[in-house]
Order: structure tokens, then sequence, then C-alpha cells
């Protein structure tokens, strides 16, 4: 057996064994969707850094820098931005409030603040949350079958159901608790990876006496453009930031935290753990195009897997390359919870009122996961051209129908829930409609979409409090 192999095998051994562990400490829903909210701060970080990328870090970034070039800069600058900025802005504030509101989901806050629109927003949000996931949560199955039939040659329906098996199993046994730990593992595998595989990258290209040509636009910060067209450039990759105050799966990890001062401690972890994760992914793309025909490779998001396994001993290549599918899995367990909690605590507790004991409601939380998970199964099997065709706007739908909302709501004391309602509901449409249009290749539905629903919610917001003041209702 390969020394990749006996990598990938002791690594879901693990998660398997974490969710075991973890099983017996779920009394409550409390502890089943947020770890009774005393996650240690760098269990708390690790796992909103591993949930917050999946394996577009490792693959589809530096891809996306053999294939465009330098103008992916920005992508990087964006995400580090956002990131900072979500920590910064929205974690302690969200932190503190949602404890003292006792909300256990990012929807149920909302309602707690705006109680005015109480069903509609847990209608709206629960849809949202459950469109986007499914196709999100499909998208990291199928991707977790492509990486192993790339990698190990398994068949790729074998690989889905190796992935979604222990994704679910570990998620159902151990809920947030067994997540965050697994979380935490597969965070400090990607970020050895981003580290270690591009300074040795870069120090095998210094031992090259000549490198592979690059086309001068892959050179270019602005991908060859000039002008509104360059412009456009930058902003397309700077526009990545604003979905990172709006992720759910992401957010979700600042609730757990054990105490609102530790999310201090989190800012300096999280852009620790970032900049040197998406610099070392621009590394790796640039190390390949310089040293790899990535023409000969099957698929150009092999390239850090080909490095891998070209410039690194076996035994680590395997553990590298374990990551990647780590990677995805972190970010699908963790979607998977957060859909969970909008079925089992926003829809059928506190939607429909249905009261269990703290044991029932964690055993109908089980069910739930096991529900969805086996939904998206079978999504990722019969549908993969609608997945990745919805999932290239996940992230932007997430975070503009979010976004906005919890900014707002935490700093502006005008918000309103109608507002609140409009703009998630814009936010979603408008990155659905505009991801349609010709016009997204040059101003992406990422900044259209929040920017959209940032204004709606602002001005209905506006409208309700004038109404409210002049008596004509709400």
């Amino acid at each position: 057996m390969s020394a990749v192999w006996i990598g990938f095998i002791v690594y879901l051994a693990l998660t398997l064994v974490v969710g075991l562990a973890t099983y017996k400490l779920n009394e409550t829903q409390e502890d089943f969707l947020l770890a009774g909210r005393k996650l240690n701060v760098w269990v708390a970080t690790f796992s909103e850094r591993a949930s917050g990328e999946s394996a577009w870090l490792l693959l589809g970034l530096p891809a996306a820098v053999v294939t465009l070039g330098l103008v992916e800069v920005w992508t990087a600058v964006g995400c580090v931005t956002g990131i900072v900025f979500a920590w910064f802005v929205v974690a302690e504030g969200l932190r503190r409030d949602t404890e003292a509101t006792g909300a256990l989901t990012l929807p149920e806050w909302l309602v707690r603040r705006h109680p005015d629109q109480a069903m509609r927003i847990r209608v709206v949000a629960s849809a949202i949350i459950l469109f986007f996931y499914g196709f999100y949560l499909a998208a990291q199955f199928n991707g977790a079958g492509t990486v192993l039939n790339l990698t190990f040659g398994i068949d790729k329906f074998t690989g889905i159901v190796i992935g979604a098996t222990v994704i679910i199993a570990y998620t159902m046994l151990g809920g947030f608790l067994a997540v965050a730990w697994t979380d935490f593992l597969q965070a400090i595998l990607m970020i050895g990876t981003l580290v270690i595989l591009p300074t040795v990258g870069l120090w095998e290209m210094s031992q090259q006496d000549s490198l592979r040509e690059v086309s001068e636009a892959t050179r270019s910060w602005t991908g060859g453009a000039s002008g509104l067209a360059a412009a456009a450039a930058v902003l397309s990759g700077l526009s990545w930031g604003f979905g990172y105050c709006g992720q759910p799966h992401t957010i979700t990890r600042f609730m757990s935290i054990d105490r609102p001062e530790q999310v201090r401690v989190g800012r300096v972890i999280a852009f620790a753990w970032a900049a040197p994760a998406f610099a070392g992914a621009l590394v790796i793309g640039w190390v390949g195009a310089r040293l790899v025909d990535t023409g000969a490779l099957t698929d150009v998001e092999q390239l850090m897997p080909h490095l891998a396994t070209e410039l690194l001993p076996g035994w680590l290549a395997g553990i590298f390359i374990s990551g990647a599918v780590a990677a995805m899995m972190s970010t699908a367990d963790s979607q998977l919870l957060v859909g969970t909690s909008s079925v089992a605590e926003d829809v059928v507790r506190r939607g429909f009122g249905v009261e269990l004991s703290h044991r029932g409601m964690v055993k109908l939380s089980r069910l739930v996961t096991l529900g969805l998970g086996l939904g998206g199964f079978f999504l990722a099997v019969f549908s993969a051209d609608l997945i990745f065709q919805l999932v290239s706007y996940a992230w932007s739908g997430l975070g503009s129908s979010f976004g906005p909302a919890i900014l707002l709501t935490l700093y502006w004391r005008r918000t309103r829930g109608a507002g609140v309602v409009a703009g998630m509901a814009t936010g979603a449409i408008v990155t659905v409609g505009w991801s349609a249009l010709p016009a997204n290749e040059f101003v992406h539905a990422r900044l259209v979409s929040f920017v959209t629903a940032l204004a709606v919610t602002v001005v209905v917001s506006l409208a309700a409090a004038r109404r409210t003041r002049t008596g004509a209702g709400p």
C-alpha cells in the first residue's frame, strides 16, 4: 500500500474517532449546534478557517493562477480582507448578542432582534440556506469523488459514497463539537500544505537553469486588460471579500467561542492562518506555471497533488494530498450542520412550535442531518451539471443575503425586520438573476448583489420606520 493511501486512511479513521469521542457530549440542542458556546478559541478559529475555504484554496486558486495569472492576487487580497473584516466587525458583537438573546442559529438571532417579522424572516432565511447549501453540499461530495478519482484511481461514484458516508457519520455522532475538532485537524493539514509545498517549490525553482515561459497576460496584475476592463478585473477579485460576513457556516464559529473576549485572540489567529495560506496558494500556482507542463495534466486542478508527489517524500505527499479531501470535508460538514440547524431549530421547533426534550431535539437533529446528507448525496450523483452551475454563485448568494442583514442589525439601530426580509430576498434573487447575464463577466454578482441588498435593506427599513411613526402600521 502506498504512503498516499496510508495517509488518507489514517485521516479518515481520525475523523470517525473524533465523532465517536464526542457522541456522549451532546446533552442539549445547544451542545449539538454550538458545542455549548464553550469552544476553545484556537479550535473555533481553525474550524472557521477550514470551513471557510474548502478545497478551492488548495486546488482551485492555484489552478486559476496557472490559467489567468497574477490577476488572481486580487482574489487573495479580497479574501484575506474579508476574513479580517468579519473577525473585527462581526465576530465579537454577534457572539455577545446571540448569547444575550439565547439564539442558537443565525435566523433565530435575526428573529429575536426583529420579532415583528418573525415568521417571514424564518421562512426566507431557511429557504435561502436550504437552497444554496443543498447544492453547495452536493458539490463538496461531488468534488471529493473527483479528487479521490484523480488521486487514488477510485471510481468517482465510490469516491462520493466514501466522502458522504464519513462526513454524515461524524456529523451525526458528534454534532458541532465533532465538526469543530475535525476542522481543527483539517486546518492544520491545509496550512501545512500551503506553507511547506510552496517553500519547497520556490527552492526547486532556484535550482533550475531554465523555467517554462509564461504569457505577458499571465504576468499582468490585471490579466492583460486596461482601462475599465482592468478596474473590473481588480474589483471582481476584491469582491470575494463581501461574502465572509454573511456565510452561516463560518458565522456560527463566532457564536461558539467560550468567551466574547476571546474573539480578540481569534482575530490574530485567523489573520496568521489566512495570510500565509492564500500567499501559499498563489505561489503553488506560480511555481506550477514555471515548472510543470500543465497541458499534460488531465485537469489543471491536479497541479497541487502533482507538485506534492514530485517534490515531497511519499509519506508527506500522502498527508498533504489528503488535506485536499480534508478541505472539502471541512466545508461540507459545516454546511450540513447549518442545514440541520435551519430545519430542526428554525423550522420544526420555532416555526411549527414542536417542543421536545433536550435529548429528543438532539435525536431529531441527527435524523435531519442524515436526511440532508442523503439529499446532498443524491444531488451529487444525479445533478452534477446543475450543481456546479449553482455553486459558482452560492458564495455570493449567501454573503449578500445575510451579510447586510447582520451588519445593519449589529450597527444601525434603525434597521427594521421588513428591511431584513427584503434585503435577504434581494441578495438571493439578484445573485441568481445577475449571474445569468453577460454583464456578470464585467461586474461580478458578488459585488452587485451585496450592494443592492444593502441598499434595499436600508431603504425598506427607513420606509417601515416612517410608517410606524405615522401610525400606518409596521
